[in-house]
């Protein structure tokens, strides 16, 4: 399987429900800021609204950060409107909820399940071309924690800005950051 990183977003058109509004979102969406695109299996299931919820109470970090968060999953827009105003974790979300019932997106990522129709958790943080800059995919029993997620998004901002520095592991805003060199191999 070729990896997505470093690769552009193709073209794509679904319908989201954000806001209290049917809304359409494409590849185009994405462009001129950071984008946190965040798959789901389905709504209504027990795993998921728990991760809109981490995403939804952490929304305000990923403002300041410049980026907007689309959660995806393989359900309609209807559904997700219907998510929104019966789920109270849910329905604290202020991003888009993206349908993706025919799976185009789910495919185009890398993480449909042809089986069961449904996506793999996958977490994909685009720059501001259009262009994958992490992506982290695992079973669907796995929930994730939004702050490593926000962690990764502001290095992935980091080393946007300062291309000739690395963001070490466990590396968090504010901290130190390598300068990859000769001097370095084997130092640390």
């Amino acid at each position: 399987m070729q990896s997505l990183i470093n690769t552009a977003v193709q073209p794509f058109k679904s319908q989201a429900f954000h806001n209290g509004k049917f809304i359409e979102v494409t590849e185009k969406d994405l462009h001129g800021k950071w984008s946190v695109l965040i798959f789901m299996p389905a709504a209504f299931t027990f795993n998921c609204p728990t991760e809109v919820e981490d995403a939804a109470d952490h929304y305000a970090e990923f403002q300041k950060a410049g980026a907007e968060v689309y959660i995806v999953t393989t359900d309609t827009h209807f559904s997700h409107k219907v998510w929104h105003e019966t789920s109270a974790a849910v329905g604290k979300a202020k991003f888009p909820l993206v349908g993706d019932p025919t799976h185009a997106l789910t495919n185009a990522f890398g993480v449909h399940i042809p089986e069961e129709g449904l996506a793999l958790r996958g977490t994909f943080i685009i720059n501001p071309e259009g262009v994958i800059k992490t992506l982290e995919v695992h079973d669907n029993a796995i929930a994730r924690d939004v702050k490593e997620t926000l962690r990764k998004l502001k290095a992935a901002q980091y080393v946007a800005s300062h291309p000739n520095e690395v963001c070490p592991a466990k590396w968090k805003e504010g901290e130190s950051t390598l300068t990859p060199s000769l001097d370095l191999v084997g130092k640390i």
